[in-house]
């Protein structure tokens, strides 16, 4: 069993593919149709029946609660939710669990997981790690704390150790030479 995180797919959500929108989704799908239909592929080429999912917000937007749990369906895994700012949908689904915020430890890594990138959360100074979404890739990510939604990794839910990968080729979180005594003073 393996465990995958994603985030921001907006299922259904036409107008993710505006050109106005910064992530620039258009440049890649000519349908809402061929999106949803390519990002369950991506989805359901790495993630197992078996596997874990955690969902770092915004699976679907304005589109039918049928058509969101007929997508929902089609994914593999145990997925698990973290709510994001467009879940009313989401939120009707038959998801593993629901939750806004949640810290978990997989492969002996502490993960702080939250749809909204932060520059602080629990036990960072501990080596614990924050995963995010909202920010489409936009959003620089640090040896710490990365984005996991599907427009910074090619549509496709990512397991963790290509995370630290990437982390790994990031600058730190805090410049060097500061001391941990001084977070507590």
């Amino acid at each position: 069993m393996a465990t995958w995180f994603t985030s921001d797919h907006h299922f259904g959500h036409a107008a993710i593919l505006s050109p106005t929108m910064h992530c620039r989704r258009g440049d890649h799908f000519a349908s809402i149709q061929e999106h949803d239909a390519e990002l369950v592929r991506r989805w359901n080429e790495v993630v197992a029946p078996d596997d874990e999912v955690f969902h770092l917000g915004d699976f679907a937007h304005r589109t039918s609660e049928e058509y969101a749990r007929a997508v929902f369906g089609k994914l593999h895994g145990r997925k698990h939710l973290i709510r994001g700012n467009h879940e009313r949908l989401g939120d009707k689904l038959p998801w593993a669990s629901k939750q806004d915020f949640l810290e978990v430890t997989v492969d002996g890594k502490h993960l702080v997981l939250f749809h909204y990138g932060m520059r602080v959360w629990p036990r960072m100074r501990r080596g614990s790690l924050h995963l995010y979404g909202h920010s489409h890739g936009a959003l620089p990510g640090c040896s710490q704390s990365l984005d996991v939604g599907v427009d910074a990794w090619g549509f496709r839910p990512v397991p963790l150790a290509e995370i630290l990968a990437r982390m790994a080729t990031l600058p730190p979180a805090y410049p060097e030479g500061r001391d941990d005594e001084e977070e507590a003073a």
